[in-house]
């Protein structure tokens, strides 16, 4: 599969999916919301959002909007050879807003898609000047020296104190006290993952304790570990268990329940 640039409308309905190749979204008109496995957002005209793959997200458009729409494989010509440095822009979702000469590179590329129209490989080279130019700004600091190793225990505390409620990784890096860049680094470094695999971690375990220790409905559980829906909810847990949430409930929650679950039917039964 190779790159794809379009320009689209997004449904005024509120959708959701995943897919196996990555994703940038930049505004055009109008304005856009998104939902990337908790990290929200809204788009308008020369701001956007990075969606990586197989991410689910929520998107929906207000009123007259549309999109600039490039889908980018992993195995895409801009993003592999010369440019693999530049696959690094997906370690996480994230929003953006473009400065003065990317405004200006914009204008440009559509200008050229009205020339180029469906050609492959001119969709590859725009495609692969806009990753480079976002690279250089979004992921552009210099490698900071090694060494630094990151209190991963006050950040655990941290993520479960806000487990319920979206966060960023400008969030996880504030509470370490480091930039966003250098957080990144060293955090992909030390846990050997990005910080977003590492939050989502976090909340399907916390799913995980909440649908063998109490009764709350899916929905509930969904809210309370932070995630958007009880379905981005079953998503994410059958990607990383294989199963449906309530088949691992009933697959591992107690047989005996508590006394004060039970207390209702007892009564019940003494009514009869």
């Amino acid at each position: 599969m190779s790159s794809a640039i379009r320009q689209i409308p997004l449904d005024t309905a509120t959708r959701h999916h995943a897919h196996d190749f990555h994703q940038i979204v930049i505004g055009l008109e109008g304005q856009a919301e998104f939902e990337i496995e908790g990290l929200g957002g809204a788009i308008s005209a020369f701001s956007g959002c990075i969606v990586p793959a197989n991410h689910v997200h929520y998107y929906a458009g207000t009123g007259q909007n549309r999109q600039l729409i490039l889908d980018l494989p992993s195995e895409a010509h801009c993003l592999i050879g010369i440019h693999h440095e530049l696959s690094r822009l997906f370690d996480a979702p994230r929003f953006f807003a473009l400065d003065e000469p990317l405004k200006r590179y914009l204008n440009f590329l559509l200008l050229e898609l009205e020339v180029a129209g469906e050609s492959e490989p001119q969709q590859e080279r725009l495609a692969a000047t806009l990753l480079g130019c976002l690279n250089d700004r979004l992921a552009g600091t210099p490698v900071p020296p090694r060494g630094r190793r990151l209190d991963l225990a006050r950040l655990d505390r941290f993520i479960e104190r806000h487990l319920a409620t979206p966060l960023s990784v400008a969030d996880l890096a504030r509470e370490a006290c480091l930039s966003e860049a250098h957080f990144r680094l060293c955090f992909r470094e030390q846990a050997g993952m990005t910080p977003w695999q590492y939050v989502r971690a976090r909340r399907l375990e916390a799913a995980r304790h909440l649908l063998t220790a109490s009764d709350l409905p899916l929905s509930e559980v969904a809210a309370r570990t932070g995630f958007a829906s009880q379905s981005a909810l079953s998503h994410a847990f059958r990607q990383s268990f294989g199963q449906a949430p309530g088949h691992y409930r009933r697959q591992h929650r107690p047989t005996r329940l508590p006394a004060f679950d039970r207390q209702p039917a007892l009564d019940q039964g003494r009514k009869k």
